[in-house]
């Protein structure tokens, strides 16, 4: 949402924000592009610019009206969020309906990462319901791709006949695991990564240290950048993977997360067949990725990354994975003629 000034909180989003503001007339809008870029801070804005009560149109959101400081308190009557449970803290938006209250026996579950059916039907009850400040209801759901099945059959008909001036935002990194029907239903905006130098002015005014390192590593996703060095993520010990993996180590990657071990592998991997083909890398310092690896290798390396990254939720023992993966590594990132000997992620339970 924009501050006071009317500022947005991502630079980046100035721009599209005006545009979107002055141009679109949808009444549902998909907000899509690579995560960490700002789909939620501009679904969030655009709401408060639609809801905004100034008398210029030209300066919405202004920030300041009566709306404005409602949408900043998350508690505006006419703007509904819908994100799963275990975001809701992260976001700070959504759990503020009564109905989204856990029962004794819901607080004892593990937090949702679905959008489930029973939040999308209060989401459709509200946009029924008439304006409280009279200037239409907005509907925000991020992200969009947790509607389960039946959620999403659940909003295919009101996003084709939205009832009254009912506005609906769906924010998605992942738009292609939208059912086609409620893809088709909505206005697509696309968002690309803003330009690398606004990303590293944000990131280095929120004191990211070597920002350009992370940024690179996150595929310049500035936000994800920011989390990462939230999480301890470091510029120097990202440098150090290439070669800790060369030598068989696992100290680096054992206070991971198991998906953000395997993101950083595939990364390592595409970066060395990069370099193995005469390519600049993309994520990692070039002078990290070491010279003379088997193609060969690092494709069946990949094939791997790969099919345990589609296999995410399978109860894998996570310290014997990492194990597994970074001696397929190390065989890989060998020079082509040196055999290195080690297990096989398949023989794993």
């Amino acid at each position: 949402m924009v501050d006071a000034n009317g500022v947005p909180p991502l630079p980046w989003l100035a721009t599209p924000l005006r545009d979107l503001l002055q141009r679109q007339q949808a009444h549902a809008l998909l907000l899509h592009g690579p995560r960490g870029v700002g789909q939620f801070e501009l679904a969030i804005a655009l709401a408060q610019g639609w809801l905004c009560e100034t008398e210029s149109p030209d300066a919405r959101p202004c920030g300041r009206c009566a709306s404005c400081k409602l949408v900043q308190a998350h508690s505006h009557p006419d703007l509904l969020v819908l994100v799963p449970e275990a975001m809701q803290l992260q976001l700070g938006w959504g759990a503020n309906d009564e109905d989204d209250a856990p029962t004794d026996r819901a607080a004892k579950a593990k937090p949702s990462q679905e959008i489930k059916v029973d939040a999308v039907r209060r989401a459709v009850a509200f946009a029924q319901i008439t304006s409280g400040r009279g200037r239409g209801k907005v509907v925000v759901m991020h992200p969009a791709e947790r509607m389960n099945g039946i959620a999403a059959n659940t909003l295919l008909k009101t996003l084709e006949e939205p009832p009254g001036s009912a506005r609906f935002v769906l924010s998605s990194a992942a738009p292609d695991a939208l059912l086609p029907t409620i893809r088709s239903r909505c206005q697509s905006v696309a968002m690309a990564p803003p330009p690398a130098q606004d990303a590293l002015t944000w990131l280095v005014a929120q004191g990211v240290t070597d920002a350009a390192v992370l940024l690179a590593a996150t595929g310049q996703q500035p936000q994800e950048a920011l989390a990462w060095a939230q999480q301890g993520v470091d510029a120097a010990s990202w440098s150090r993977l290439p070669a800790l993996v060369a030598q068989g180590g696992v100290e680096t990657l054992a206070g991971w997360p198991l998906p953000r071990v395997i993101d950083a592998l595939q990364k390592l991997c595409h970066d060395s067949a990069c370099v193995a083909a005469g390519a600049a890398p993309r994520y990692f310092p070039a002078a990290a990725i070491a010279r003379g690896a088997d193609p060969a290798a690092l494709d069946a390396w990949r094939a791997e990354l790969t099919r345990v990254a589609r296999n995410a939720e399978h109860p894998w023992n996570a310290p014997l994975l990492i194990e597994s993966l970074v001696q397929q590594g190390q065989r890989a990132l060998a020079r082509k003629g040196v055999a290195k000997r080690g297990i096989s992620v398949h023989s794993l339970p």
